[in-house]
């Protein structure tokens, strides 16, 4: 076969149409309606068949097409009118100027990294949550007009797409994304050659040229090695998301990380704050030690304490095993070219990545590597912050699990992106525009009651009709493509009601998730579903992992369950889920389910955005469901208990899920009045959104980065490397040698004075320690009383009190004192704690590093 060399023809837009190009290539249009459905008149037959992908429209639409549009004097008052918007929008005020333009350098970044991002369905980059909240967050971000850039790979397949066998076995195609009609560009240099970095791996090297998307104010920069300069294997380095095995997964992380900071080098962008979302970007640290060596003449430790300063971490995973681990052998190989010409030590390097750096046999985790090279680390819900301090507690040993350096910034929902167009017009008639710019402000939502019952419930009952009818004609290509018969697609068409009480459940088919839980009670299930009065229909969707069977298993259940109890017209399951599906679900839905094992579900996204469309969530007290949820906002499964015996909690879980059904969620939607309307379920309605869409949004969220994260990380940059490096310098040498002196160092002895050992409440009780400071001076250490209530020999939400040096004796040691609080009656604890003080320290605990007494 003849090599065929490449050359791209571009569309020729007639000079009134140049603006679409502008709008097209700007992903602020998938949050704004108006130019939604202006890129839909371009080609409306083409707009679903092109997976909404406006640049596809735009490089196919024929000359015949674009001379009628030009003599469309609509259509260009239609352009006109959004490009302006996207004007306005581009250069208008933001929160960002407003509070905070003058802490930040105006010439810097935030860097935020990510594997994978979900903006929109016309941009395959994306598998579920994890990537959707990055989307969410860039979006937000451009909202708040915040100094951030994104850092991901470009997949020429993207993730998998599903189909379902005629037995219900889940199967998976590939998708090719062609990066020349998406809203994609390719970065070029002064010369009008792509723009390449050259990413040291063994023994070779390989280059990623870069696409840039533009979302709002906000550029997503996108590594790509399917380039002729790569040999084939690596050019598969960035052809499928989470596809391949773990040194598929290093050669991945490798790229996003070490490529990722040589991109934006080679891209002119300077970055004062760093944050990785999930622990695949953790070797961008290494990059970024590297380059302080090389081109500041940074130590290995000055620049390992000048990149913990400035970088956040966010874990998103739940369970050990969720998190990438390596055989040292396989960090080596793949470490030692990145590190080539340094005197870095590979040991200890690699030592970061264990929970116990001295034992050589523990494999080398990426979650644990940016826990240690992160001045700041969050889980992404309360729930789930407090499960991942108990997660990894023993890299901090010894400091207490309340006070494991793991805080929360909970999840939430990019709002315009996913609530409906007769939801929004609601809003903006009885909200006014506020709700745009502050979804964070909870006195713009209480106005929702002032959207009559009637308006609300049929803008409600629209989305369920249209859900209906995507659900209809979706289950009809299926079938098509199985070769179904005549017969068969005719009932398909006519599949679900669009007036019955509709429960969504949607989402990664992992068996944590228990996807099926629904169907345990069979029969019982059968007469929910079969009611004449009141019943009841349920849509599924989602993908299982291509190498999970026990999760394709329950796909297959689901299938079986509906095909054999003849369901088929009530419970129906909707293939190839992605956000498409996702926005007419979560729009369309009465109920979105969500049943995990608790404490599993890190957060979970998907119930938020049917929250904010009015619809009621029914949920295990998991994620942000625990934070989110009262009687007044939807229902709870469970109390909150956490089980050791699934099979006892799938047992329980199930009848309490059937129950709430039954007695509550039923009566409740079909309880009319005479005017046909369910005001009790209206009122519950108005209360979810109320309560829930000004907390659990990403604007509130991404402000939360900027104010607990962004600032501080950035201002410290600043400081201490750019304008007074001495100071890193200085903190880098303090640290090895406390590090030298910290085994030296004793208690001596702990005296409570001669207090009775019962006080009242409202005493205090005297407390002095001394301490063999083996060399160190006061200065450089806080001694601490640990206090609080006692139950079962662990303290209830223990408090410190400082204890100031007071005297030093003849031996050099240094006597500590000060008093504690008795606030409440009962048993109370206390013990000494020594720690490095700094006024320079970025966190206040250093791994290894704590004395009890």
């Amino acid at each position: 076969m003849p090599t065929y060399r490449k050359f791209i023809v571009e569309p020729s837009l007639p000079k009134k149409l140049a603006p679409l190009e502008d709008i097209a290539y700007n992903l602020w249009w998938t949050w704004n309606p108006d130019a939604v459905n202006l890129l839909r008149r371009i080609e409306p037959d083409l707009w679903d068949e092109l997976n909404h992908n406006p640049v596809h429209i735009l490089g196919v639409a024929s000359q015949r097409r674009l001379k009628e549009l030009e003599e469309d004097d609509g259509f260009l008052t239609h352009t006109k009118r959004v490009l302006l918007q996207l004007k306005d929008y581009l250069n208008g005020e933001t929160w960002f100027k407003e509070t905070s333009q003058n802490e930040w350098n105006p010439k810097s970044n935030i860097a935020y990294f990510s594997l994978e991002f979900g903006i929109d369905e016309c941009l395959p980059i994306y598998s579920g949550g994890l990537g959707v909240l990055a989307g969410d967050h860039l979006k937000s971000a451009s909202d708040l007009g915040l100094p951030l850039v994104g850092i991901g790979l470009a997949y020429s397949h993207g993730y998998f797409e599903q189909y379902l066998n005629p037995d219900g076995w889940q199967q998976e195609v590939q998708h090719d994304n062609n990066f020349d009609l998406l809203p994609l560009k390719l970065q070029m240099d002064a010369d009008s050659n792509p723009i390449k970095v050259k990413v040291p791996y063994p023994n070779r090297t390989v280059q990623a040229q870069i696409w840039k998307a533009e979302v709002g104010r906000v550029p997503l920069y996108l590594l790509d090695t399917n380039i002729p300069e790569n040999r084939p294997d690596d050019q598969q380095i960035t052809s499928q998301l989470y596809g391949g095995d773990l040194d598929m997964r290093i050669r991945q992380e490798i790229l996003i990380g070490i490529g990722g900071v040589k991109a934006l080098h080679k891209l002119g962008v300077d970055v004062s704050a760093f944050h990785m979302n999930e622990g695949h970007s953790a070797f961008l640290n290494i990059e970024r030690i590297v380059h302080l060596m090389r081109d500041k003449g940074f130590t290995f430790f000055e620049a390992k304490e000048a990149c913990i300063a400035s970088t956040v971490f966010t874990t998103h995973t739940p369970v050990p095993a969720g998190n990438d681990r390596f055989e040292k052998a396989i960090v080596q190989a793949y470490v030692t070219p990145v590190i080539k010409d340094t005197d870095i030590d590979l040991n200890r390097l690699i030592a970061l990545g264990r929970i116990n750096p001295s034992d050589n046999e523990e494999l080398f985790c990426m979650t644990v590597f940016a826990l240690r090279l992160s001045a700041g680390s969050n889980g992404v819900s309360k729930l789930h912050g407090n499960v991942s301090r108990h997660m990894w507690k023993d890299i901090w040993k010894d400091v207490p699990i309340d006070l494991v350096p793991i805080l929360s910034i909970t999840n939430g929902i990019h709002i315009r992106t996913w609530i409906s167009k007769g939801l929004r017009n609601l809003f903006e008639r009885y909200l006014g525009v506020s709700w745009i710019n502050k979804p964070g402000d909870d006195t713009i939502w209480k106005k929702i009651s002032k959207i009559p019952d009637s308006e609300l419930w049929r803008a409600h009952e629209v989305r369920r009709e249209r859900l209906v009818a995507f659900t209809r004609k979706r289950l009809v290509e299926q079938l098509k493509r199985r070769g179904a018969s005549e017969s068969e697609l005719k009932t398909a068409s006519e599949v679900l009601d669009p007036e019955t009480l509709t429960i969504g459940f949607a989402r990664r088919f992992a068996t944590y998730k228990r996807g099926t839980l629904i169907l345990r009670d069979i029969e019982r299930l059968t007469k929910i579903l079969g009611s004449k009065d009141m019943p009841v229909q349920i849509i599924f969707a989602g993908k299982a992992h291509p190498k999970d069977m026990e999760g394709k298993n329950l796909i297959k259940d689901i299938i079986h369950a509906a095909r054999i109890n003849g369901l088929g017209h009530r419970l129906v399951f909707i293939e190839n889920y992605n956000i498409d599906v996702a926005r007419y679900l979560v729009q369309g839905c009465d109920v979105w389910l969500n049943n995990p094992r608790r404490p599993l579900e890190a957060s979970g996204t998907s119930g938020m955005k049917a929250a904010a469309n009015g619809v009621l969530n029914l949920s295990v007290l998991d994620g942000w469901w625990d934070e989110g949820y009262t009687p007044e906002t939807g229902w709870a499964i469970g109390h909150g208990e956490d089980y050791e015996d699934h099979s006892v909690q799938d047992a329980v879980e199930s009848k309490n899920l059937y129950d709430v059904i039954e007695k509550d969620i039923i009566p409740l939607f079909y309880n009319r009045g005479s005017d046909g309307l369910p005001r009790e379920w209206v009122s519950k309605m108005k209360s979810s959104m109320t309560t829930l869409n000004p907390v659990f949004n990403t604007n509130r969220m991404v402000r939360e980065y900027a104010k607990s994260f962004y600032l501080p990380l950035g201002r410290r940059w600043e400081k201490y490397v750019v304008e007074q490096p001495e100071i890193i310098k200085s903190l880098a040498k303090w640290k090895l040698k406390l590090k030298n002196d910290w085994s030296k160092l004793k208690v001596i002895s702990v005296d409570e004075g001669v207090a009775p050992k019962s006080l009242k409440v409202g005493q205090r009780k005297r407390i002095s320690t001394v301490i063999q400071l083996a060399g160190l001076s006061p200065d450089e250490l806080v001694v601490e009383c640990y206090f609080g209530a006692l139950s079962h020999d662990e303290l209830l939400e223990g408090e410190t009190v400082t204890l100031k040096c007071e005297d030093k004796n003849e031996e050099g040691e240094y006597r500590f004192g000060g008093e504690i609080p008795c606030d409440n009656a009962g048993p109370h604890g206390f013990a000494i704690r020594v720690m490095p003080s700094h006024k320079d320290m970025v966190s206040k605990y250093i791994p290894g590093l704590i004395l009890w007494g």
